[in-house]
């Protein structure tokens, strides 16, 4: 177990958010757009080679650099690891870019660089759910999972995990170009993110004023989504906040029809979007202690 990294990463993270320079999610896009322009071919053996070469180059890469670490004394080689650790963890950007929709006064053209789907026709409300629906979703995709496997395997750990989960975002897609050649990608993340995922639908439901209704919500509502994990967070959220998420959505000028999650008790408006972003100080101090116990115990 690595609790020590992972609390100093998430530390870093915290108080500095992203670092100067050119972040490694960018370089593995630089390298998945590449590998595509010179080898797409629309079948399932050509994305799994696409996921090999991006796994074994990034797994190489971490290695090396834990090997090198390794060498250094302790109180130097932790913090060398984390500051590259520190650039897999999302909370200080996530936060800081959802809580951004409050205060800008052009929210539809900031969610449109969180978000797929169209926003320019948005009304305040779907901006506003819409913005709920990726604060949820990421912070399983951007904090609790990169952070789980950091724990669990160090800086390889969350090094891969981000690769799996870039791959994901570019090409894990049901569409005629990557229905094929991003399938091996998209059913990785889908194995990456089960348990993550979970976790932090029950790291929401203890942050809830009523938590009986936020894991009935959960269990009722999580697996309704075509995804087999973003429920999870999604239908906790709804439930803590006792408001209906999901439902249809426009992506690219056509409607997508999804289930509807949770109930419209309460409107989804600024009010419901702060109370959920005001849950960080929750997250953070859960977070934190259970990375400080496990640092003091290993």
């Amino acid at each position: 177990m690595h609790f020590e990294l992972a609390l100093l990463a998430y530390l870093l993270d915290l108080a500095i958010g992203e670092l100067p320079g050119k972040h490694p999610v960018m370089w593995m896009g630089d390298f998945i757009s590449a590998f595509e322009r010179r080898f797409y071919q629309g079948r399932i053996m050509t994305g799994a080679l696409l996921v090999i070469s991006l796994l074994a180059l990034t797994l190489l890469i971490a290695v090396t650099l834990a090997y090198l670490a390794g060498g250094l004394p302790a109180w130097l080689s932790l913090p060398i690891l984390a500051v590259p650790a520190s650039t897999g963890l999302a909370m200080h950007m996530l936060h800081s870019s959802v809580s951004g929709l409050l205060t800008t006064e052009n929210p539809r053209q900031a969610l449109s660089y969180l978000v797929s789907r169209d926003t320019q026709a948005m009304t305040e409300t779907e901006v506003h759910k819409a913005a709920l629906e990726t604060w949820a979703e990421n912070l399983s995709d951007g904090v609790i999972a990169p952070l789980f496997y950091l724990v669990l395997f160090g800086l390889p750990g969350i090094a891969v995990y981000k690769a799996i989960n870039t791959m994901d975002s570019m090409i894990g897609y049901k569409t005629e170009r990557y229905f094929y050649f991003g399938k091996v990608a998209a059913r990785l993340d889908d194995i990456a993110n089960y348990l993550p995922a979970r976790l932090t639908a029950l790291l929401i439901i203890a942050l809830a004023d009523d938590k009986k209704r936020a894991w009935q919500c959960c269990r009722r509502d999580g697996g309704k989504l075509e995804s087999p994990n973003a429920g999870f967070p999604i239908a906790a959220m709804a439930g803590a906040l006792d408001v209906a998420l999901g439902g249809d959505a426009s992506y690219h000028g056509r409607i997508k029809h999804k289930p509807v999650l949770g109930s419209a008790v309460n409107p989804v408006n600024q009010t419901t979007l702060k109370q959920a972003l005001n849950m960080k100080t929750g997250i953070d101090f859960i977070v934190l202690g259970i990375l400080t116990a496990g640092a003091l115990l290993a």
